[in-house]
Protein backbone atom coordinates (compact mmCIF):
# COMPACT_ATOMS: atom_id res chain seq x y z
CA UNK A 1 0.00 0.00 0.00
CA UNK A 2 3.00 2.01 0.62
CA UNK A 3 4.41 2.08 -2.63
CA UNK A 4 0.81 2.46 -4.03
CA UNK A 5 0.54 5.86 -2.39
CA UNK A 6 3.79 7.03 -2.70
CA UNK A 7 3.10 6.93 -6.51
CA UNK A 8 -0.20 9.40 -6.49
CA UNK A 9 -0.91 12.50 -6.39
CA UNK A 10 -1.64 13.90 -2.80
CA UNK A 11 -5.20 14.70 -4.26
CA UNK A 12 -5.64 11.21 -5.43
CA UNK A 13 -4.66 9.95 -2.52
CA UNK A 14 -8.16 10.51 -0.10
CA UNK A 15 -10.14 9.31 -3.06
CA UNK A 16 -8.69 6.18 -3.59
CA UNK A 17 -9.22 5.79 0.38
CA UNK A 18 -12.63 6.68 -0.26
CA UNK A 19 -13.38 4.00 -3.17
CA UNK A 20 -12.01 1.32 -1.14
CA UNK A 21 -14.07 2.26 1.74
CA UNK A 22 -17.32 1.85 -0.23
CA UNK A 23 -15.62 -1.71 -1.34
CA UNK A 24 -15.95 -2.75 2.17
CA UNK A 25 -19.20 -0.83 2.93
CA UNK A 26 -20.66 -2.85 0.89
CA UNK A 27 -19.15 -6.04 2.35
CA UNK A 28 -20.46 -4.60 5.73
CA UNK A 29 -23.92 -4.96 3.84
CA UNK A 30 -23.48 -8.52 3.36
CA UNK A 31 -22.49 -8.90 7.00
CA UNK A 32 -25.41 -7.18 8.37
CA UNK A 33 -27.80 -8.82 6.64
CA UNK A 34 -26.43 -12.21 6.67
CA UNK A 35 -25.21 -12.91 9.93
CA UNK A 36 -28.30 -12.53 12.33
CA UNK A 37 -29.30 -14.93 9.61
CA UNK A 38 -26.02 -17.82 10.36
CA UNK A 39 -25.31 -17.30 6.44
CA UNK A 40 -22.03 -17.11 5.42
CA UNK A 41 -20.82 -13.86 4.49
CA UNK A 42 -17.92 -15.24 1.77
CA UNK A 43 -20.13 -17.77 -0.35
CA UNK A 44 -23.60 -17.22 -1.96
CA UNK A 45 -24.27 -13.83 -4.91
CA UNK A 46 -26.43 -10.81 -3.04
CA UNK A 47 -29.81 -10.84 -4.12
CA UNK A 48 -33.20 -8.80 -3.50
CA UNK A 49 -34.78 -9.11 -0.63
CA UNK A 50 -38.30 -8.74 -2.30
CA UNK A 51 -38.04 -10.74 -5.36
CA UNK A 52 -35.03 -12.99 -4.40
CA UNK A 53 -33.53 -12.82 -7.90
CA UNK A 54 -29.38 -12.89 -8.33
CA UNK A 55 -27.96 -9.29 -8.16
CA UNK A 56 -25.76 -9.05 -11.40
CA UNK A 57 -22.00 -7.21 -10.79
CA UNK A 58 -23.16 -4.20 -12.43
CA UNK A 59 -26.27 -3.72 -10.16
CA UNK A 60 -23.86 -4.22 -7.10
CA UNK A 61 -21.84 -1.15 -7.49
CA UNK A 62 -21.36 0.62 -4.08
CA UNK A 63 -23.15 4.04 -4.41
CA UNK A 64 -23.97 4.26 -8.36
CA UNK A 65 -26.10 1.43 -8.55
CA UNK A 66 -28.43 2.28 -6.23
CA UNK A 67 -28.68 5.94 -8.01
CA UNK A 68 -28.71 4.45 -11.63
CA UNK A 69 -31.91 2.11 -10.41
CA UNK A 70 -33.04 5.12 -8.38
CA UNK A 71 -33.42 2.50 -5.45
CA UNK A 72 -35.50 0.12 -7.08
CA UNK A 73 -34.93 -3.56 -7.88
CA UNK A 74 -34.01 -4.25 -11.43
CA UNK A 75 -36.34 -7.06 -12.15
CA UNK A 76 -39.48 -6.70 -9.52
CA UNK A 77 -38.94 -2.77 -9.35
CA UNK A 78 -40.03 -2.48 -5.64
CA UNK A 79 -37.57 -0.76 -3.00
CA UNK A 80 -34.20 -0.89 -2.00
CA UNK A 81 -33.87 0.37 1.58
CA UNK A 82 -31.72 3.52 1.30
CA UNK A 83 -29.91 1.91 4.39
CA UNK A 84 -27.43 0.28 1.89
CA UNK A 85 -26.23 2.77 -0.39
CA UNK A 86 -25.48 4.87 3.30
CA UNK A 87 -23.87 2.71 5.05
CA UNK A 88 -21.36 2.43 1.64
CA UNK A 89 -21.16 6.05 2.22
CA UNK A 90 -20.31 6.26 5.88
CA UNK A 91 -17.59 3.40 5.27
CA UNK A 92 -16.01 5.52 2.77
CA UNK A 93 -16.12 8.34 4.94
CA UNK A 94 -14.91 6.84 8.07
CA UNK A 95 -12.04 4.91 5.64
CA UNK A 96 -10.29 8.53 4.81
CA UNK A 97 -11.84 10.51 8.55
CA UNK A 98 -9.50 8.02 9.82
CA UNK A 99 -6.33 7.79 7.04
CA UNK A 100 -6.63 11.71 7.59
CA UNK A 101 -6.39 11.39 11.53
CA UNK A 102 -4.09 8.49 11.87
CA UNK A 103 -1.88 8.73 8.35
CA UNK A 104 -0.37 5.80 6.81
CA UNK A 105 0.12 4.05 9.54
CA UNK A 106 -0.73 1.04 12.12
CA UNK A 107 -2.59 2.59 14.17
CA UNK A 108 -4.77 3.50 11.00
CA UNK A 109 -5.15 -0.28 10.03
CA UNK A 110 -5.80 -1.31 13.53
CA UNK A 111 -8.40 1.66 13.50
CA UNK A 112 -9.66 0.42 10.37
CA UNK A 113 -10.80 -2.79 11.26
CA UNK A 114 -11.51 -1.47 14.87
CA UNK A 115 -14.26 0.92 13.76
CA UNK A 116 -15.71 -1.24 10.69
CA UNK A 117 -16.56 -4.09 13.08
CA UNK A 118 -18.19 -1.68 15.61
CA UNK A 119 -19.96 -0.29 12.31
CA UNK A 120 -21.62 -4.07 11.68
CA UNK A 121 -22.23 -4.52 15.35
CA UNK A 122 -24.42 -0.88 15.89
CA UNK A 123 -26.82 -1.65 12.88
CA UNK A 124 -26.60 -5.79 13.86
CA UNK A 125 -28.12 -4.52 16.95
CA UNK A 126 -30.25 -1.90 16.04
CA UNK A 127 -32.03 -3.94 13.62
CA UNK A 128 -32.19 -7.36 15.92
CA UNK A 129 -30.91 -5.83 19.34
CA UNK A 130 -28.14 -8.75 19.59
CA UNK A 131 -24.41 -8.99 18.89
CA UNK A 132 -23.21 -11.07 17.14
CA UNK A 133 -20.67 -13.82 18.42
CA UNK A 134 -18.95 -13.80 15.07
CA UNK A 135 -17.57 -10.04 15.66
CA UNK A 136 -17.24 -9.90 19.01
CA UNK A 137 -15.13 -12.75 19.78
CA UNK A 138 -12.64 -12.56 17.66
CA UNK A 139 -12.56 -9.27 17.78
CA UNK A 140 -11.62 -9.49 21.21
CA UNK A 141 -8.41 -11.72 20.48
CA UNK A 142 -8.11 -9.64 17.02
CA UNK A 143 -7.44 -6.60 19.64
CA UNK A 144 -5.33 -8.26 21.89
CA UNK A 145 -2.38 -8.67 19.07
CA UNK A 146 -3.21 -5.36 17.27
CA UNK A 147 -1.68 -4.21 20.88
CA UNK A 148 1.12 -6.53 20.52
CA UNK A 149 1.72 -5.26 16.81
CA UNK A 150 0.58 -1.62 16.84
CA UNK A 151 2.34 -0.64 20.51
CA UNK A 152 -0.05 2.25 21.06
CA UNK A 153 -1.11 0.44 24.23
CA UNK A 154 0.26 -2.79 26.07
CA UNK A 155 -0.30 -6.08 26.10
CA UNK A 156 -0.95 -5.67 29.99
CA UNK A 157 -3.30 -2.75 29.04
CA UNK A 158 -5.55 -4.78 26.48
CA UNK A 159 -5.60 -7.96 28.96
CA UNK A 160 -6.79 -5.97 31.57
CA UNK A 161 -9.32 -3.84 29.50
CA UNK A 162 -10.62 -7.54 28.44
CA UNK A 163 -11.33 -8.98 31.75
CA UNK A 164 -12.28 -5.88 33.69
CA UNK A 165 -14.25 -4.59 30.40
CA UNK A 166 -16.11 -7.99 30.07
CA UNK A 167 -15.91 -8.55 34.05
CA UNK A 168 -17.24 -5.18 34.80
CA UNK A 169 -20.58 -5.50 32.95
CA UNK A 170 -21.25 -8.72 33.70
CA UNK A 171 -21.13 -7.85 37.56
CA UNK A 172 -23.46 -5.00 36.52
CA UNK A 173 -25.81 -7.44 34.47
CA UNK A 174 -25.82 -9.64 37.22
CA UNK A 175 -26.82 -6.96 39.68
CA UNK A 176 -29.45 -5.51 38.06
CA UNK A 177 -30.75 -8.58 37.21
CA UNK A 178 -31.31 -9.59 41.31
CA UNK A 179 -32.40 -5.87 41.83
CA UNK A 180 -34.93 -5.52 39.00
CA UNK A 181 -35.95 -9.53 38.47
CA UNK A 182 -35.46 -8.84 35.03
CA UNK A 183 -32.27 -8.99 32.45
CA UNK A 184 -30.82 -5.65 31.56
CA UNK A 185 -27.45 -5.90 29.99
CA UNK A 186 -27.18 -8.90 27.47
CA UNK A 187 -24.44 -11.09 26.90
CA UNK A 188 -23.56 -9.26 23.59
CA UNK A 189 -23.01 -5.88 25.21
CA UNK A 190 -20.74 -7.56 27.98
CA UNK A 191 -18.38 -9.38 24.79
CA UNK A 192 -18.51 -5.89 23.32
CA UNK A 193 -17.68 -4.23 26.11
CA UNK A 194 -14.70 -6.68 26.55
CA UNK A 195 -13.57 -6.15 23.03
CA UNK A 196 -13.41 -2.33 23.05
CA UNK A 197 -11.49 -3.27 26.64
CA UNK A 198 -8.73 -5.29 24.20
CA UNK A 199 -8.52 -1.89 21.24
CA UNK A 200 -8.08 0.75 23.51
CA UNK A 201 -6.99 -0.71 27.14
CA UNK A 202 -8.32 -0.29 30.33
CA UNK A 203 -7.25 2.81 30.67
CA UNK A 204 -10.57 3.68 28.30
CA UNK A 205 -13.70 1.71 30.04
CA UNK A 206 -14.36 4.24 32.54
CA UNK A 207 -14.34 6.82 30.07
CA UNK A 208 -16.62 4.85 27.50
CA UNK A 209 -18.87 3.89 30.30
CA UNK A 210 -19.78 6.74 30.84
CA UNK A 211 -20.01 8.12 27.35
CA UNK A 212 -21.99 5.39 26.51
CA UNK A 213 -24.15 5.66 29.63
CA UNK A 214 -24.64 9.59 29.32
CA UNK A 215 -26.14 9.46 25.47
CA UNK A 216 -28.39 5.95 26.08
CA UNK A 217 -30.09 7.85 28.94
CA UNK A 218 -30.55 11.00 26.99
CA UNK A 219 -32.38 8.87 23.71
CA UNK A 220 -33.84 6.76 26.22
CA UNK A 221 -35.78 9.01 27.63
CA UNK A 222 -36.99 10.88 24.24
CA UNK A 223 -38.19 7.56 23.51
CA UNK A 224 -39.80 7.35 26.29
CA UNK A 225 -41.42 11.12 25.83
CA UNK A 226 -42.06 11.04 22.04
CA UNK A 227 -43.37 7.79 22.24
CA UNK A 228 -45.00 7.40 25.28
CA UNK A 229 -42.81 3.82 26.43
CA UNK A 230 -41.81 3.14 30.20
CA UNK A 231 -38.40 2.35 31.64
CA UNK A 232 -38.97 -1.56 30.72
CA UNK A 233 -38.86 -0.48 26.96
CA UNK A 234 -35.33 -2.18 25.40
CA UNK A 235 -33.28 -0.23 23.63
CA UNK A 236 -30.15 -1.73 22.02
CA UNK A 237 -26.67 -0.54 24.32
CA UNK A 238 -24.49 -1.57 21.77
CA UNK A 239 -24.61 1.60 19.31
CA UNK A 240 -23.85 3.76 22.25
CA UNK A 241 -21.03 1.54 23.59
CA UNK A 242 -19.67 1.60 20.07
CA UNK A 243 -19.99 5.62 19.98
CA UNK A 244 -17.88 6.27 23.23
CA UNK A 245 -15.60 3.90 21.80
CA UNK A 246 -15.07 5.90 18.75
CA UNK A 247 -14.72 9.20 20.85
CA UNK A 248 -12.22 7.96 22.92
CA UNK A 249 -10.51 7.06 20.03
CA UNK A 250 -10.03 10.39 19.30
CA UNK A 251 -10.38 12.04 22.12
CA UNK A 252 -9.01 9.81 24.59
CA UNK A 253 -6.28 11.62 26.66
CA UNK A 254 -8.27 14.70 26.61
CA UNK A 255 -11.71 13.04 28.08
CA UNK A 256 -9.86 11.36 31.07
CA UNK A 257 -8.23 14.34 31.91
CA UNK A 258 -11.82 15.93 32.34
CA UNK A 259 -13.56 13.33 33.44
CA UNK A 260 -11.23 11.55 35.59
CA UNK A 261 -8.25 13.78 36.39
CA UNK A 262 -7.46 12.20 39.81
CA UNK A 263 -6.48 8.77 37.74
CA UNK A 264 -4.20 11.17 35.46
CA UNK A 265 -0.30 12.06 36.20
Amino acid sequence: MTLILANLPPYLIPLLIFSFGLLWGSFFNVCIVRLPKDESVIWGRSACPSCKSLIPWFCNIPLFSYMGLKGKCKDCKQPISIEYPLIELFSGLMFVGLFLYFGESKEFLSSLVFCSSLLVISVIDLHHQIIPDEISLPGILVGFLFSLWVGNISWIESLLGILLGGGSFLLIAWGYEKISKREGLGGGDIKLLGMIGAWLGVQSLLVVIVLSSLLGSIIGIAIMIFHKKDFKTAIPFGPFLAFGAIVYLFFGNELRNILFPQFNP
